[in-house]
């Protein structure tokens, strides 16, 4: 199925690696990142022998059925298939045929330990081995809404450091979906909705003084949900558990990890202008914005004039985004300039 990419910008086929803006956290450790990719065409037991080609180690299987690769130099990665249909049953049975068949729509899923970021590049390598050996990614299908989540590491607990990035990310989402769309089987299923738009007005109005509290306060009040391109919900989870629980209760589940859940980019495999890199410098990018008070404060002043132009629609933000972007030097055609 042929991606339709935008006319605006098309992924580098070789992108360099940008570096986060705040690389390290306020502890002075090197900020981690960790991967989700979710993909067809081989078994549990092909894609751990592949990881294992490139981070080293030893694979060995848990009680669940699920092939871990214990790097002695990265730590532990996990091979397993997206579903807990037929787990650990015997293959003639109806529930490991029925699993046999889902082989055909149901992704295997890696997932890798933190990484320093400059460990993408290796993933990158990972990957087209991957496809070479019969992996197939977002573009195989029309139903295969397979993504890829950014898991990156917080710089602090502190809201100065938090709000920033939200802010950011939330002017520019329009942008990110816009310039280079998500497939389509992605956007019908609602687990990468974009925020809503009066959570952006917040944001707008608000957010350059937000404590924990009114953080806390209007990431509820619109977003008592996961699916979320960008999910706060682990960071909040870190920052306050309690608050977290006794507000959504115990049916979402949500682990507590200081990371940005960041769930918008596909699983593009098939595609060769495509690569993990270049979904991580978007998110760079996100950050870059984050770190520029003047920048955000204009996003937040332009995004309440275009609300309250009735004669605007959807597009003009997402035009004005990329103009200002190109003009600041921030974005070019494929990248950074």
């Amino acid at each position: 199925m042929a991606h339709g990419l935008s006319t605006l910008h098309t992924p580098n086929s070789d992108p360099t690696l940008w570096e986060l803006p705040d690389p390290r956290t306020a502890a002075g450790n090197t900020r981690m990142v960790g991967l989700e990719l979710e993909f067809i065409g081989l078994k549990e037991g092909e894609v751990a022998d592949i990881v294992a080609q490139h981070f080293g180690g030893t694979v060995s299987q848990d009680s669940r059925g699920h092939q871990l690769l214990t790097s002695p130099d990265f730590g532990e990665f996990q091979i397993y298939l997206d579903t807990v249909i037929g787990r650990g049953a015997d293959v003639t049975s109806l529930a490991g045929i029925s699993r046999a068949l889902g082989r055909s729509v149901i992704p295997v899923e890696v997932v890798t330990p933190p990484l320093e970021p400059v460990a993408l590049e290796i993933v990158d390598d990972m990957t087209a081995d991957l496809v070479a050996s019969g992996a197939k990614g977002t573009e195989a299908g029309l139903m295969f809404g397979f993504g890829m989540h950014i898991n990156v590491e917080m710089r602090s607990q502190d809201p100065a450091d938090i709000v920033p990035v939200l802010r950011a990310f939330a002017f520019l989402e329009d942008w990110l979906r816009g310039t280079d769309p998500i497939d389509t089987s992605r956007r019908i299923l609602p687990f990468v909705d974009p925020y809503p738009r009066g959570f952006v007005t917040d944001v707008a109005e608000r957010g350059a003084d937000w404590d924990l509290d009114t953080l806390f306060e209007l990431y509820f009040r619109h977003n008592r949900t996961r699916n979320r391109a960008l999910d706060m919900l682990p960071i909040l989870r870190t920052l306050d558990p309690e608050r977290v629980d006794e507000t959504l209760g115990t049916d979402i589940k949500i682990g507590t990890r200081p990371t940005y859940h960041y769930r918008l980019p596909d699983c593009r495999l098939d595609d060769p202008r495509w690569s993990v890199v270049y979904e991580w410098n978007r998110w760079v990018l996100v950050e870059q914005v984050a770190r520029d008070p003047e920048l955000l404060e204009h996003l937040a002043e332009r995004w309440l004039a275009y609300r309250n132009d009735l004669t605007s629609i959807r597009g003009d933000w997402r035009q004005w985004v990329d103009t200002e972007l190109v003009e600041r030097g921030l974005w070019r055609w494929g990248g950074r300039a």
